[in-house]
């Protein structure tokens, strides 16, 4: 298993990434090789100071770096020694398995499909967000790549997190819903009802419609959407659990009472737990589903455990050989669907 890592892109800065792989590589001893990519003389003597001495570390040199503030497209045209491509590229020149960054997302699709292709019958690539449920956690897709789709692309979706859903989560059949005002058929859009009926045209196990209390309450395991829709989920769910933690920080801990102090500390553990289901961060970050190769994005203010995460995640992933099973079941739903029109 070989990983090449962007360092460059994020809020945090090289260090706090630097943390991460040196985390990842304590954690899983099967991995062969992580290529650190960026601005070579600038991280050794870092990776120096945090104890990041392990053999397995190969720095790969990038002159520059995408910014936030970079224009995808262009950025992607005249910044070709960016950390970000570069990490692409080894991907793409097969000396990695897949490519992890917290770099501008939009250049990361961007480069992404061009370094790479797409997978056989795949009309767009996907982010596949992996969010908690009641009692586990549910597959979203798309999570921002694609803000307008068509009912066959979105079906190509309910595909990957089909596949990503039984795979990494190992969810036996899982329940493939499009996201949708209501559960009643007349609900939605001309996109989504396009789409449920294509659904149903597949092999998936799709259940119709799926609403918005039923992502967190177990009604279903893949959630399929345009990316416009699912990052206004992904972000609305982050924004609303920091408001859930700060709530219960105020009136639990910061609160005078003795009584409910007390309760904090009996609590505590339970409060862990829950914290640590709610982290985005436990998840590691969210694949570009889709593309030859592995490739992994996490948030841009992500710290030290969201690369580890992610670093994990990457290595189970490649070793569960997805994209031979995307492009059997993309060809396979997309042959039900012609017979049946």
């Amino acid at each position: 298993m070989r990983l090449a890592v962007d360092v460059m892109g994020g809020d945090q800065g090289p260090a706090e990434l630097l943390h991460g792989i040196r985390l990842g590589l304590a954690a899983d001893p099967s991995i062969q090789t992580v290529f650190v990519v960026g601005r070579e003389a600038e991280l050794r003597p870092l990776a120096q100071s945090i104890g990041l001495t392990d053999s397995r570390i190969q720095y790969h040199n990038a002159t520059e770096v995408l910014t936030m503030e970079d224009d995808p497209t262009v950025a992607v045209r005249r910044k070709k020694d960016s950390s970000l491509l570069q990490a692409l590229t080894l991907v793409s020149d097969e000396k990695a398995d897949a490519a992890i960054s917290s770099g501008n997302t939009g250049a990361l699709v961007a480069g992404a499909t061009f370094r790479l292709g797409r997978l056989e019958g795949v009309k767009r690539p996907s982010f596949a967000c992996v969010m908690p449920s009641r009692t586990g956690a549910f597959v979203l897709l798309d999570g921002g790549a694609n803000p307008e789709c068509t009912p066959e692309i979105l079906v190509q979706f309910g595909v990957m997190g089909s596949v990503y859903s039984n795979a990494m989560l190992g969810i036996q059949r899982p329940r493939v819903g499009v996201l949708s005002n209501g559960s009643e058929e007349s609900k939605g859009t001309d996109l989504t009802r396009a789409a449920v009926s294509l659904l149903r045209k597949t092999a998936l196990n799709c259940t119709g419609y799926c609403e918005g209390f039923d992502l967190f309450t177990d009604g279903v395991d893949v959630a399929v959407c345009d990316g416009f829709v699912g990052n206004l989920v992904l972000k609305t769910a982050e924004g609303l659990g920091k408001t859930v933690g700060y709530l219960v920080r105020t009136e639990l801990v910061e609160n005078p009472s003795p009584l409910r102090k007390l309760g904090s500390l009996l609590a505590a553990g339970g409060l862990r737990r829950i914290k640590s289901r709610m982290n985005p961060e436990t998840y590691g970050g969210a694949p570009v589903l889709g593309l030859h190769g592995s490739v992994i994005k996490i948030h841009g203010n992500a710290r030290r455990d969201a690369l580890k995460n992610a670093i994990l995640q990457s290595s189970r992933a490649v070793s569960q050989n997805l994209n031979c099973e995307i492009e059997r079941q993309i060809a396979a739903a997309m042959a039900a669907i012609a017979a049946g029109s």
